[in-house]
């Protein structure tokens, strides 16, 4: 699982790989950079891994951003999730703020689980489904 980053360091870290490709962020160009130059612009080994593998999936065509938007939540979620380190809450959360799809709450996400327990006054954390 990759965790996430603060905003700040995140849009630092962000920077530094678009000057290292070049400033042309592409599937090829994140490929071309070795995991090792990656973590010396500051991803983890694990994050490192996910971003390739997502880099992965878009070269080889089995993900093309431009045609998610057309598609329901559950195949977009289907698709994102074969990337290693995306979740179902990530992809939740992609729904929400790049696709412009509000009625979607992050259900998997465990502050969202919490708030629901203290809201409806539940003994146990309810599931996903549950929420």
């Amino acid at each position: 699982m990759c965790r996430h980053l603060g905003g700040r360091v995140a849009s630092v870290t962000f920077g530094r790989v678009v000057k290292a490709v070049g400033g042309k962020l592409t599937p090829a160009a994140v490929l071309k950079l070795r995991p090792a130059r990656m973590r010396t612009l500051g991803l983890s080994g694990q994050k490192t891994a996910c971003i390739r593998d997502l880099a992965r999936h878009a070269r080889e065509g089995h993900l093309v951003f431009e045609q998610l938007a057309e598609l329901p939540d559950d195949a977009v979620i289907g698709r994102l999730t074969q990337v290693k380190g995306v979740g179902v809450w990530t992809v939740h959360i992609f729904l929400i703020f790049a696709l412009r799809r509000t009625g979607m709450p992050p259900t998997g996400h465990r502050g969202i689980r919490n708030a629901v327990r203290k809201a409806y006054g539940l003994d146990e954390l309810p599931s996903p489904l549950e929420v």
